[in-house]
């Protein structure tokens, strides 16, 4: 199964595109406004409104076998101790040995953004060549979790 933190997620369609390739189930899980996709291999899930809601849902339920697809680091930290495969959306791959340190860089951002009201910007663009490396990110996690399964 590929969960999906899909509020703010660039790269639905390339989920949906690799998991009909592959054969294996997603559940999109947001708080609404979302499209349902017809594809039957998508499962739309909508969760209450509220902070952290769809996190904790997809928390809940992955482990061992499964790939969730998120740029939010505690939920990554929790599926990772779940025993999940987690990709960020530019490919990169939150493991045991960077998932700490992805928390503690988070932790300090948001205390330095606090100290300085006037810190701007939110980071640099999603890009042709992020998309490209969360396809093949994507299809590598696909391989490893089904391996964790056999």
């Amino acid at each position: 199964m590929i969960y999906v933190d899909a509020d703010a997620c660039p790269v639905k369609a390339e989920v949906e595109r690799v998991a009909t390739r592959a054969g294996v189930k997603v559940a999109m899980v947001s708080n609404g406004g979302l499209r349902p996709s017809l594809n039957p291999l998508i499962e739309m899930v909508f969760v209450d409104h509220g902070a952290d809601v769809a996190d904790m849902w997809i928390a809940e339920r992955c482990g061992p076998g499964d790939v969730v697809v998120t740029g939010d680091i505690p939920l990554a930290a929790k599926a990772v101790e779940a025993g999940a495969r987690v990709i960020k959306h530019n490919g990169e791959a939150l493991t045991r040995a960077n998932v700490g340190q992805a928390l503690a860089t988070r932790d300090l951002m948001a205390d330095l953004r606090a100290a300085d009201p006037f810190r701007a910007g939110s980071g640099k663009g999603f890009t042709k060549a992020d998309r490209s490396r969360f396809l093949d990110a994507l299809d590598r996690a696909l391989r490893a979790a089904q391996r964790d399964i056999t």
